[in-house]
């Protein structure tokens, strides 16, 4: 590694991540913006086309100027909500919040545009080229995001960033940097508020960092144009150390990051309000009815109905092999723990036994999985249907049932059994605080492959923190956790 002389100090010359062929030359952030609008104007052209296409048929009026100016002003929107900021991308619901907002007050403004100059144009046209877009416009991003969280993996794509304060802060924060890529940010220095004890790299998750002064961090910064420089808890001198940090940064192309001490709080409840020079953090404590949990209650009946109606052939082909498979019942019933401790019967295809309980005592010395759940990857008990639906979480089907009949929902903590709720201890009974879920963030994060300590963590996550854009990125996660099959015994 080069080394620049910065105030006496030999600064680490930190080389930016490889970008990748596709972005290397203009930037990968640029090349990724790009990519952005390109995909957004396609979308919302197939959107607008898509109506004109279906309105003419059934008036013959002609929309082509109409579907220019409101993509005009949908691409207008999209920029000026600053749906592509780079601090969004790869991480989050916000992004995908303000691409919704974003087409929702595009539309607002044409309609008041409209009739403001009692202009005639059909309604339908409008109610079939906003749901279309959006879809298309969310489909987009989501692939994206996919690719530039891919690309992350791989090391690439990736925003440099020195972290500063004591050793504790600072190794806490950057190890998260590390396990959690899709932020984006890659730690190429620490700079130690209580001192580095002669040492030049710190030893971070079996990697060594450069250590950077923590006198001369401005200018190493300036010097070595790294992009970022994230503060981990307090520094020396308080705000006003952090301020004077500003300050030196000014004019730059460094962002100054302040991370929070909140842990599990999701972006969308904290909110800053400066009140005469202070900086007030304010926390929207979690909520468990209102309106947004009827909202989720008309759209676990409305996607619930619908997914049965459209898969009641596969819901009777399954049934069918399960029935010639092997003897007993079709159906599983077993008792789970729903919202505020209430027992309900959870529906499931058979994919065991029906004496599957019964040797379970027997199998117990053999469970891979940990805390209070039972796995085997090569359960004797499963049925040779049963390990077929279990792979693509067809055995889950029925639980649409529960679902219409109210004791679950499409997205929420995992149905935990009552042995499971017995054992349960302090935080872990906040899982209760809403239904649990046919698919939630432990099904998107690996199912069987979690412990039970991650597998409670996420679960307690999505109850302090679920939104209804949240739920619907899960649902499109979903889709690709059953087909890649991770996870699933």
């Amino acid at each position: 590694m080069s080394v620049a002389r910065v105030n006496g100090f030999d600064a680490p010359a930190f080389a930016a991540p490889d970008l990748g062929v596709p972005m290397r030359r203009i930037g990968w952030r640029v090349g990724y913006r790009v990519a952005l609008i390109t995909t957004d104007a396609t979308a919302i052209a197939i959107a607008l086309l898509f109506s004109q296409t279906v309105r003419e048929l059934r008036d013959q009026a002609n929309y082509t100027v109409w579907g220019v100016a409101i993509g005009v002003v949908w691409l207008g929107m999209l920029a000026a909500i600053k749906s592509r900021e780079s601090r969004l991308l790869g991480s989050g619901t916000t992004e995908y919040q303000r691409v919704a907002k974003a087409t929702g007050a595009a539309f607002g403004a044409f309609a008041v545009i409209l009739v403001l100059l009692k202009i005639d144009i059909a309604r339908g046209y409008l109610l079939i080229a906003l749901p279309v877009g959006l879809l298309l416009l969310l489909v987009g991003r989501l692939f994206w995001r996919s690719w530039l969280i891919a690309r992350r993996r791989e090391g690439l794509c990736l925003i440099g960033a020195v972290v500063v304060g004591t050793h504790q802060d600072a190794t806490r924060v950057t190890n998260d940097l590390i396990k959690h890529h899709h932020a984006g940010y890659r730690p190429i220095g620490v700079a130690y508020t209580d001192g580095t004890g002669g040492a030049r790299f710190a030893a971070v998750d079996g990697r060594h960092v450069p250590l950077v002064e923590f006198d001369a961090l401005a200018d190493t910064v300036r010097a070595t144009h790294t992009r970022a420089v994230i503060v981990a808890g307090e520094l020396p001198g308080g705000r006003d150390a952090i301020q004077d940090l500003g300050w030196r940064l000014e004019n730059s192309k460094t962002e100054l990051i302040l991370t929070s001490r909140l842990t599990d709080v999701a972006g969308p409840r904290i909110h800053m309000r400066p009140v005469d020079g202070l900086p007030m953090l304010h926390v929207d404590l979690p909520q468990y009815a209102g309106l947004n949990h009827t909202i989720k209650r008309v759209v676990d009946l409305g996607l619930a109905g619908f997914a049965f109606l459209l898969l009641s052939p596969v819901l009777l082909a399954v049934a069918i092999a399960v029935r010639i498979d092997s003897p007993g019942p079709v159906l599983f019933r077993q008792q789970r723990i729903g919202v505020a401790g209430e027992r309900f019967t959870m529906f499931k295809f058979r994919s065991m036994v029906v004496d599957a309980e019964a040797r379970l005592d027997a199998l117990a010395r053999q469970n891979e999985g940990s805390g209070l759940l039972f796995k085997m990857k090569d359960d004797p008990r499963i049925t040779a249907v049963g390990a077929f639906i279990r792979r693509f979480s067809l055995d889950e089907l029925p639980q649409l049932l529960n679902v219409l009949n109210g004791t679950m929902s499409l997205i929420g903590p995992r149905p935990p059994l009552p042995r499971e709720v017995a054992a349960y201890e302090g935080r872990v009974n906040r899982r209760l605080l809403i239904k649990p879920g046919i698919t939630g963030l432990w099904q998107v994060s690996g199912r069987s492959n979690l412990s039970w300590e991650e597998s409670v963590k996420l679960d307690l996550y999505y109850v302090e923190n679920w939104s209804v854009t949240t739920d619907f990125m899960i649902l499109l996660k979903t889709v690709r956790a059953v087909l890649k099959r991770d996870g699933a015994y």
